[in-house]
């Protein structure tokens, strides 16, 4: 019977997720998705070779859960700075200046190396933490709308345009936050 580690199971088994993430995110750092084994993220984890299926059952179920806890993670970070802006401007700043300080960091920057080993499923089950993130930029745009700070006629577009902007590059972040508030018409 495995040694418990904590002061609950659920204690136990978060703990152990954990591991398991710093470890999947440390693997793939140094190599290829297809590099890397279960038996390599349980060894980098600190648990058995076979307790790692007793919490997911292959890899590509590390990853969906991975994804799932980075976006968590992200969002609460997200919304912290969402709560402190007073109007829609501010807001739209604070997300825009939130997703270029945390978008390398978020998923590990994983997504482009991930999606063309995956099975469609798994990159149905990662779409949807993306859809999470989409949907709190469209509550803030159309927060905007509401308050007659912002002018748009297309709300999907300018979702997927606004990321589009936040994509990593080398830009001064102050120039893409100038330029996407511009394209809402913000002042």
């Amino acid at each position: 019977m495995p040694r418990i580690t904590a002061g609950s199971v659920t204690e136990h088994r978060e703990q152990v997720r954990r591991r398991v993430f710093d470890a999947f995110a440390a693997l793939m750092s140094e190599h290829s998705f297809d590099a890397i084994s279960m038996a390599q993220i349980a060894a980098a984890a600190e648990i058995g070779r076979t307790a790692i299926y007793h919490h997911f059952p292959d890899k590509e179920a590390v990853v969906v859960a991975f994804a799932g806890h980075e976006t968590e993670s992200y969002l609460a970070a997200l919304r912290g700075q969402l709560e402190a802006a007073t109007s829609a401007p501010d807001r739209l700043r604070a997300y825009v200046r939130h997703h270029l300080a945390s978008g390398e960091d978020f998923h590990a920057g994983l997504g482009p190396r991930l999606y063309g080993v995956l099975p469609e499923s798994s990159r149905a089950a990662i779409r949807e933490h993306v859809v999470d993130v989409e949907r709190v930029l469209r509550e803030v745009l159309t927060g905007g709308v509401e308050s007659g700070d912002f002018e748009i006629t297309d709300l999907d577009a300018t979702v997927a345009l606004v990321h589009a902007c936040l994509a990593p590059r080398d830009l001064a972040p102050g120039s893409v936050e100038q330029f996407v508030l511009r394209a809402v018409s913000a002042s």
